[in-house]
């Protein structure tokens, strides 16, 4: 069985070992892949494994010896997936391997915004705090989060973990989701999504990008949010329409916005959101701790060994 890995570079930047992967069968690993070179790269390929790389009914079409695609991550937007049923081609992904990170950078921006940390560290560095009159200085506010009202839209692996911290911190939380209230713990209170903008102090975004959520925040909704909310996405950069909230930001409509998406990756240098006030980003790394990248691999090589017994799992494309 020959095996291609069309991306492999984001996953493991060669502090992880391929191993495993391997043992299944001749294995080839590339860094990154062009859109020119994938039908290349993959021939005589009955797996083919990418995580952001393209993959086409085109490509699928001139790649016979193609039985499985599998994605190295949560979201599979990347293939075709109705083309690859037409075909035969079982389609898996990595559900819940970043969960725990993902919610852990969620309240690392929280926890940025709420103290301005990096405001305050960076203006100690300028020596303010040196030559200060007293014992401390702040300039900003600094907000506690107990007590205060945190939305979570989509409410599944990673927003479920992201409520559960929520309430450790003694927040009052509410989600906007597909589950009954019976399906929800005492804790998590069921909200409609345009009063769960209004109320909310943070609304933290944790749905799937589909053709109903694209640019879910927008002008309007954003216009619903207190001048004091903060907006939180590790989901996907679509989900905003990101010149609206740069001129929510910019114009005081909400007060901060913490992003580790953008709806193009890496950003153009235009893109409005890297000036806008109060706009805080990571490059898409909610993911990419070494514990997860670790359960990534080792779910990987699992899914492909399911696959070779005939009884697959992680299947998105049934």
């Amino acid at each position: 069985m020959k095996i291609v890995v069309l991306d492999g570079f984001a996953a493991n930047p060669g502090d992880l070992s391929w191993e495993d992967l391997k043992s299944l069968g001749e294995c080839e690993i590339y860094d990154r892949t062009a859109p020119d070179e994938v039908l290349t790269r993959a021939a005589d390929a009955e797996v083919l494994l990418t995580n952001k790389t393209v993959l086409t009914a085109a490509h699928m079409q001139a790649l016979p010896q193609l039985k499985y695609i599998g994605v190295l991550a949560t979201g599979y937007n990347v293939v075709d997936t109705d083309a690859a049923k037409q075909q035969g081609i079982i389609v898996t992904n990595i559900p819940a391997y970043s969960t725990d990170s993902v919610a852990q950078m969620v309240f690392s921006h929280i926890l940025n915004i709420a103290q301005q940390v990096k405001h305050h560290s960076d203006e100690v560095h300028k020596g303010r705090w040196t030559n200060c009159a007293d014992f401390c200085f702040w300039e900003t506010p600094i907000m506690e989060l107990r007590g205060k009202k945190l939305g979570i839209v989509g409410l599944g692996h990673t927003g479920f973990m992201t409520a559960r911290i929520a309430i450790g911190f003694g927040m009052k939380v509410f989600a906007y989701t597909s589950k009954s209230h019976f399906q929800l713990p005492p804790e998590i209170h069921k909200m409609d999504l345009d009063e769960l903008f209004r109320e909310c102090d943070i609304v933290s975004l944790h749905c799937p990008l589909t053709e109903t959520t694209r640019e879910l925040v927008n002008a309007d909704r954003l216009r619903l949010m207190k001048p004091t909310a903060i907006l939180i996405n590790t989901g996907r950069g679509s989900l905003i329409n990101e010149q609206d909230l740069a001129d929510a930001l910019n114009q005081g409509t909400i007060f901060a916005a913490g992003l580790d998406v953008l709806s193009q990756e890496p950003p153009q240098a235009n893109n409005p959101l890297l000036t806008a006030k109060n706009c805080y980003i990571t490059p898409h790394i909610a993911w990419a701790s070494r514990e997860a990248r670790v359960r990534l691999l080792q779910i990987m090589v699992e899914n492909i060994r399911a696959y070779q017994s005939g009884k697959p799992i992680n299947v998105v494309n049934k």
